[in-house]
């Protein structure tokens, strides 16, 4: 499905996402073998959209605590210096810069360190909830090396390799929901 500012139909003004229904999840290859999958729990953030949709903006800001990947141990490594530092940086935020109905560009910042990304995004529709909330949904999917944030931690591997990939892609899928 390719998405373009003539079919993106979204009502203009500010949308809140819907954290319960919204996953920024990130895939790392593991032993250069395998994928690991993890994601941020807890989200907040803001879109305003602009009666040109090119126009509009997006904030958002992931709580580093909130990190999941299936294993405690993993997760707790994950918060450490090692990699995120949660104690001394707690969140990640996204502030977009430009928007052409099929690529969101913007800073991502990890650890007070910005740097630009782009997300090909998917629109996937409006709809109405059963309590006639207008809520929309999207996808956006990019790939980053997360050296270029500080997150240099790794461990070589018998037989050659590393623990942890530099490659990791984002997959987000959101729903945001239209505010009074």
């Amino acid at each position: 499905m390719s998405t373009s500012t003539d079919t993106i139909q979204l009502p203009t003004g500010t949308w809140a996402i819907d954290g319960s229904h919204t996953e920024v999840g990130f895939v790392a290859r593991h032993l250069m073998v395998s994928k690991v999958r993890g994601s941020f729990r807890e989200l907040s953030g803001t879109v305003e959209v602009a009666e040109d949709i090119t126009q509009s903006s997006v904030e958002v800001a992931a709580q580093i605590a909130s990190v999941e990947t299936g294993s405690a141990d993993r997760d707790a490594h994950l918060k450490s210096a090692d990699f995120f530092d949660a104690e001394q940086f707690p969140a990640m935020t996204f502030r977009s810069t430009s928007f052409d109905g099929e690529t969101l560009t913007g800073d991502l910042t990890i650890k007070d360190v910005t740097k630009p990304v782009t997300f090909d995004v998917e629109f996937g529709g409006v709809g109405q909830d059963p309590w006639g909330n207008t809520k929309a949904g999207f996808e956006a999917t990019t790939t980053v090396n997360r050296k270029d944030w500080g997150l240099t931690w790794n461990a070589a591997v018998e037989g050659g390799g590393v623990l942890v990939s530099d490659k990791i892609t984002i997959n987000i899928d959101v729903q945001l929901a239209k505010q009074a």
